[in-house]
């Protein structure tokens, strides 16, 4: 992005924040009267329906009028894009000035410690780091082993079976 739009979308996110806090809570039609019901937005409908037809005094519906500012759309209080990772390969792509990454929730314990270490190098910013303890140089040169042996660089020492080994006695 050009300075410009960086400033414009700066302003944006400010003025998002500040429409947000006047911006009424919209519920789900008498959720407050039955326990059954939740507070989950769900839009009116039904001829006779009050808040459909916005009658004074029912609760407001959701319509383009709350809407934030163009710019601001899809965009992380941040200020970054979010870009969601499932893997290595999906930081490929990614733009460190303008896009931020989110690591998906399905991804394990290793692939998500290879990601951290992949977007560390190419100072990408992390979202959601803070479920993960900070990698140790170690554990970061064990991930590197193996992705090594994984690739097929290094072939891992195979050991005899029991048949292998008896048969290689008798010969």
């Amino acid at each position: 992005m050009k300075k410009l739009e960086t400033a414009a979308a700066n302003k944006a996110l400010e003025l998002r924040e500040r429409v947000k806090k006047s911006k009424p809570k919209f519920v789900r039609q008498e959720s407050w009267r039955y326990k059954r019901l939740k507070e989950n937005w769900r839009r009116p409908r039904g001829l006779d329906n009050k808040m459909r037809r916005k009658i004074k005094g029912w609760p407001l519906t959701a319509s383009v009028g709350y809407r934030g500012p163009k710019v601001a759309r899809g965009l992380h209080p941040s200020g970054y894009k979010e870009v969601l990772v499932y893997n290595t390969k999906d930081l490929k792509g990614v733009d460190p000035k303008t896009e931020a990454i989110r690591i998906a929730h399905t991804v394990g314990k290793r692939k998500r410690a290879k990601i951290i270490v992949e977007a560390k190098r190419k100072k990408l910013k992390i979202l959601n780091l803070g479920e993960v303890k900070e990698i140790t140089k170690k554990e970061e040169e064990k991930l590197e082993e193996r992705e090594e042996v994984e690739k097929g660089k290094e072939k891992p020492k195979q050991t005899k079976t029991k048949g292998e080994e008896e048969s290689d006695g008798e010969s």
